[in-house]
């Protein structure tokens, strides 16, 4: 085994055991640390030998290959993690990674629809198909809660508190929240459960699950990716859209809406507020649009 292929094993390790993170985070840094090394080792660079020159000749490499800022700066901060560990470790004294400038990113604003666009989706579906009540409750759940899709297909009816308006949900990093579950959700589950779940065969392991599929057996990420592109394709939505633009669209029009923006924070589960505060620049795009189409001297 190489010196690449020992640390980048022990790295993983520390990821999964000591930092209990997630696996598609621990994939993500894993990949990064894939392609230092897929630089390094055909120039025989281990990883205790990489310089500050090295990972200038890598990052231009990446440059040249046509990977955008956003990405570029996504790999340096797994490489950043990376060294971070070989110095914990005892393996290197010094961190080369510590003054690599990143990338300027521009703020790159999400994709959300209007209420109109998710009424016409919701509206497309067809209910007399026995998976129609099921796609709706999903689009519902995904738009009024404003969940990922992890945290959708893995909601269960033990996490459900109708009584008391919450499902608990567990997101990124396993951390569990409360979400508030408006009526209309309610109301779809509901229909869903009585008309068609309840007449599932539905497999060993699943039970807990809420939403299946004809199988009986948990839906997975790429069928909630599936349906919600057939609606928009039915509707001639011309917008790229996914299961996250309805989490986008959740935080967009609440906010529009004059919603606390510390209370989305809490509703979507960021960690930090920064991460919310990108939709108070939607909302600064929908006001000027606004005043661009409605005040009389622009007309």
């Amino acid at each position: 085994m190489s010196a690449w292929d020992h640390q980048e094993k022990a790295f993983v390790n520390y990821l999964r055991l000591e930092r209990g993170l997630a696996e598609n985070s621990i994939f993500a840094y894993q990949r990064d640390v894939e392609k230092l090394k897929g630089y390094c080792a055909p120039r025989n660079i281990s990883p205790t030998q990489v310089s500050l020159d090295d990972l200038k000749q890598f990052l231009a490499g990446l440059y040249d290959m046509g990977i955008s800022a956003r990405s570029q700066a996504r790999v340096i901060s797994g490489v950043k993690q990376f060294f971070e560990f070989l110095i914990l470790e005892g393996e290197r004294q010094d961190d080369p990674s510590e003054l690599l400038e990143l990338p300027k990113i521009g703020k790159k604003l999400p994709v959300f629809l209007t209420i109109e666009e998710i009424d016409q989706l919701i509206g497309a579906i067809d209910l007399s198909k026995p998976e129609g009540h099921r796609n709706k409750a999903i689009l519902e759940t995904l738009y009024s809660c404003g969940l990922r899709v992890s945290e959708l297909i893995n909601l269960r009816f033990s996490n459900l508190f109708l009584k008391e308006g919450f499902v608990r949900v567990t997101g990124k990093g396993d951390k569990e929240r409360l979400v508030p579950i408006s009526p209309s959700v309610e109301k779809e589950i509901n229909f869903y459960v009585e008309g068609t779940r309840n007449h599932m065969n539905v497999q060993k392991g699943h039970e807990d699950f809420i939403f299946l599929n004809r199988r009986g057996k948990q839906l997975t990420r790429v069928m909630i990716f599936t349906i919600i592109k057939n609606l928009a394709e039915s509707i001639g939505l011309q917008k790229n859209i996914s299961p996250h633009t309805f989490r986008h669209s959740f935080a967009t029009h609440l906010i529009e809406g004059g919603a606390n923006l510390r209370a989305v924070q809490e509703m979507l589960g960021h960690e930090s507020i920064t991460t919310t505060e990108i939709y108070t620049h939607l909302d600064n795009a929908y006001i000027r649009e606004a005043i661009i189409s409605y005040h009389p001297r622009n007309n």
